[in-house]
């Protein structure tokens, strides 16, 4: 008896729709704005990260662990930009999932994987521009390429193993009443966060890598500021890597904060959400989203600011001199960008 009951109730989607697309409500003017927006901002993370990592692989003089790390979070942002935004953009314009159960699982994985490995990455540019600053003697013997390599290992396998740990196990579901109704209604891929895995997430996958990189660029730059008052004073080649390094720590450390303002309204709804009986709105979630990926698309465009040689390398790209015998060996950096 308790079993019919129970069929009976999944049976009624009633409250939670019946499984197919309702009709969309957006005029065909907003659908198509929406689309020209979204697959502009999806170019350009493509492109431009993808114009990122070029420029790192091939120009030797390139070769540093600080651009190792860049290139590994440009790779982060170019899959973000290639595999997930596009059916994003389609569930967000069409208010409907069209793909799938099981690809909606694996679309959630991998946003997910992506989006924690970014600030693990971040972490590590921390942590290399702190002990190239803090402790520059020890900078050569500290950030090596077999530490940067197992850097990035911890970078993608722990937030790999958790995303898609968490949610093929469907343990993020644990205890949320009606949550199987709703996966077998409805048709907009719904995932969300018990208190549980919605914590822990924030706590483990957000607060505390923001909360460490805060820290370290805080003393980054309180050093800077001591290093600045003393650089006049220094032997012009130990001046020249002072001002080169408090540079890249400037940038990085706005892409840190971009960073910061792009997901941290995402995380925290993902926190709160279910303390608030998943009383958020579908849209406002979904714009929230939207916010955070667009942080892909801003990190080449600071990049292409900040760094002249990321300009000349694009330049170079898009003439075609890349296919040039020997060019990888050509000097990216002005006279007045190595003093």
């Amino acid at each position: 008896m308790a079993s019919f009951e129970a069929q009976q109730e999944v049976l009624d989607c009633s409250e939670y729709g019946n499984g197919s697309c309702p009709e969309n409500e957006r005029s065909l003017g907003v659908r198509v704005a929406m689309y020209s927006f979204m697959t502009g901002a999806i170019f350009i993370t493509v492109f431009g990260n993808l114009a990122m990592i070029v420029s790192i692989s091939y120009f030797k003089q390139l070769h540093t662990p600080t651009n190792f790390l860049i290139l590994s979070m440009a790779v982060t942002d170019f899959l973000l930009g290639f595999t997930i935004m596009p059916y994003s953009m389609v569930r967000s314009v069409e208010n409907c999932w069209y793909f799938g159960l099981t690809f909606c699982k694996i679309h959630y994985s991998f946003d997910l994987m992506l989006s924690i490995t970014s600030i693990f990455h971040l972490c590590s540019v921390a942590v290399d521009r702190f002990y190239a600053i803090c402790h520059p003697l020890h900078y050569c013997s500290k950030m090596t390429i077999p530490v940067v390599k197992r850097l990035l290992l911890v970078c993608w396998s722990l937030p790999g193993a958790f995303a898609f740990g968490v949610v093929f196990s469907e343990a993020y579901a644990d205890g949320i009443e009606g949550y199987d109704i709703l996966v077998a209604c409805s048709s907009s891929c719904p995932v969300m966060f018990n208190k549980l895995w919605g914590t822990t997430l924030f706590v483990a996958g957000f607060f505390t890598p923001s909360s460490m990189m805060v820290g370290l660029y805080g003393k980054i730059f309180a050093v800077s500021k001591k290093h600045a008052r003393a650089i006049d004073n220094l032997p012009e080649n130990q001046n020249s890597q002072m001002r080169k390094d408090k540079k890249a720590a400037k940038t990085l450390g706005i892409v840190m904060g971009v960073f910061l303002l792009c997901w941290f309204p995402c995380f925290f709804t993902i926190l709160l959400d279910p303390f608030l009986s998943f009383s958020t709105p579908a849209v406002l979630f979904d714009a929230l989203t939207w916010f955070g990926y667009f942080n892909s698309t801003c990190n080449p465009l600071i990049y292409g600011f900040f760094y002249p040689w990321f300009r000349r390398a694009l330049k170079y790209i898009l003439l075609g001199k890349i296919f040039s015998s020997h060019f990888h060996t050509t000097n990216l950096f002005t006279q007045k960008e190595t003093e």
